[in-house]
C-alpha cells in the first residue's frame, strides 16, 4: 500500500520550496531593476554631459548627440547588468540576515549552499544577456558609433551650423556664426562670416544666406545683402563693400580613414585572426559573463551581516573585491596583449582564483555558523 501521507508531505515540502524559491527570485529582479536603472541613468547623464561639450567646443555635431550616446549606453550595458546581478542578490541576501530569516533557515538544517539554486535561476538568464551583449552587441555599437562620427567628420562645414556658436571651418580659414537655420529651406538668418582670401582677412555680415549646388556638384554658401570689410580699420587699404549677393564656395570635407580598432571587430573576426591583442579582447568579452557567474556566488558569501560589526561591513568588502576582481581581468587582459602572460593563464587564472575565494568564503561562514551551533548547545 502506497504512504499517501509521506507522499503528500513530500509534495507540499516541494511546493513551498517553488514558493520560495520564486519569491526569491522576483525580490532579486526588484533589487536589479532598481541598481540596474541608478547605473544606467549615471552612465547615461555623464556621457551626455561629454557629449554636449565636445557639441559646444564644436568637435561634435549637434544632431549627433542621441545617436552616439546611444551607442556608448549599448556598449556599458554588458557592464552594467554584471555591477547589478552582484549588487541586487547582495543586498537580498543581505536583508534575510538583517531580518533574521537567514537564522531561521540554518535552524531548520538549510545550509548556505541550499541559496545556489535559486540564485542560480534569477542569474542565468542574466548572464546569457550579458554574453550576447558582450559578445555581439557592444562590439557592433562600437561599430556604428565610429562609422557614425566618420559621417559626421566628412560633412561640410554648413551642416554643422547651430544657431548661436561660432563654428570654425575645417581648414580653418573661416569662422562663422548665425542666428537663426531654416532647415527646410535651407536659409540662413543674421550670418557672419570672417574668413582669409587673398592673404587678407575679411569680414562679412548679411541678413540671409542661402546655400546653392551648381551643376557640376560644386556647393556655393550665397549671402544676399550683406556688407564685407577688408584689410585693417585706420589703414589706407581699409575697405567696405555692400552687396546684394556673395557667394562663397563650400569645399567638401576630406572622409577620414579609420585606424583598425579591435574594440569594434565581431567575435568572429578575433578568433579567425589570433594576433595577441585580438585575443586579449576576446578574453575581456569572454571575462564579462564569466565574471558575472562568478560574482553571483561570491554575493551569497559575502552577504552575512554582523549586527555588532555594522550593517554595511560586507557591503564595503564586496565593493573592494569587486573592483580588484575588475582590475585584475584588465590588467591580465593587457599582459595577454603585450605577450606576457599566455592567453589560456589569462582567460582562466584570475577566474579560478575568485572561485577559489569563494570556495574558501562558503567555508569558513558554513564552518562559522557551525561551531556557533555547537557553543549553543
Amino acid at each position: 500500500m502506497p504512504d499517501y501521507p509521506q507522499t503528500a508531505r513530500i509534495k507540499s515540502k516541494l511546493f513551498h520550496q517553488r514558493q520560495f524559491q520564486r519569491a526569491l527570485v522576483l525580490e532579486f529582479a526588484g533589487n536589479g531593476v532598481l541598481v540596474f536603472a541608478i547605473l544606467l541613468g549615471i552612465v547615461v547623464i555623464s556621457q551626455l554631459i561629454r557629449f554636449l561639450g565636445e557639441a559646444v567646443s564644436g568637435k561634435l555635431a549637434v544632431d549627433g548627440v542621441l545617436a552616439l550616446l546611444g551607442f556608448s549606453a549599448l556598449n556599458y550595458l554588458s557592464v552594467l547588468l554584471s555591477m547589478s546581478l552582484f549588487i541586487a542578490i547582495l543586498l537580498t541576501l543581505s536583508r534575510c540576515y538583517r531580518d533574521s530569516e537567514m537564522v531561521v533557515w540554518f535552524s531548520a538544517g538549510i545550509g548556505l549552499t541550499r541559496w545556489i539554486r535559486p540564485v542560480a535561476l534569477f542569474a542565468a538568464p542574466v548572464v546569457t544577456v550579458i554574453a550576447l551583449l558582450s559578445l555581439v552587441l557592444s562590439p557592433w555599437a562600437m561599430k556604428r558609433a565610429d562609422d557614425f562620427k566618420a559621417q559626421l567628420e566628412s560633412r561640410d562645414e554648413l551642416a554643422t551650423l547651430t544657431p548661436g556658436v561660432f563654428r570654425e571651418s575645417g581648414q580653418s580659414d573661416r569662422v562663422y556664426f548665425v542666428e537663426t537655420v531654416d532647415v527646410g529651406n535651407g536659409r540662413i538668418g543674421n550670418i557672419f562670416v570672417r574668413s582669409v582670401q587673398n592673404s587678407q582677412m575679411g569680414t562679412m555680415v548679411a541678413r540671409e544666406g542661402l546655400q546653392q549646388t551648381m551643376p557640376n556638384g560644386d556647393r556655393f554658401l550665397v549671402l544676399l545683402n550683406g556688407t564685407r570689410y577688408e584689410g585693417t580699420p585706420g589703414e589706407r587699404d581699409y575697405r567696405i563693400v555692400e552687396f546684394e549677393r556673395y557667394a562663397m564656395r563650400i569645399e567638401s570635407a576630406a572622409s577620414k580613414q579609420l585606424l583598425p580598432n579591435v574594440r569594434t571587430l565581431s567575435t568572429l573576426e578575433l578568433w579567425r585572426n589570433p594576433t595577441r591583442w585580438n585575443l586579449s579582447e576576446l578574453e575581456w568579452r569572454l571575462g564579462l559573463p564569466i565574471s558575472a557567474a562568478v560574482l553571483s556566488l561570491l554575493a551569497i558569501s559575502l552577504s552575512y551581516v554582523n549586527p555588532r560589526a555594522g550593517r554595511s561591513l560586507n557591503l564595503v568588502l564586496a565593493m573592494v573585491l569587486y573592483m580588484l576582481y575588475s582590475n585584475m581581468i584588465s590588467v591580465t587582459n593587457a599582459w595577454v596583449g603585450q605577450g606576457k602572460l599566455s592567453p589560456g593563464i589569462g582567460l582562466w587564472g584570475i577566474h579560478a582564483l575568485m572561485l577559489l575565494i569563494t570556495a574558501l568564503f562558503f567555508y569558513y561562514r558554513m564552518s562559522l555558523f557551525s561551531w556557533r551551533r555547537v557553543f549553543n548547545k
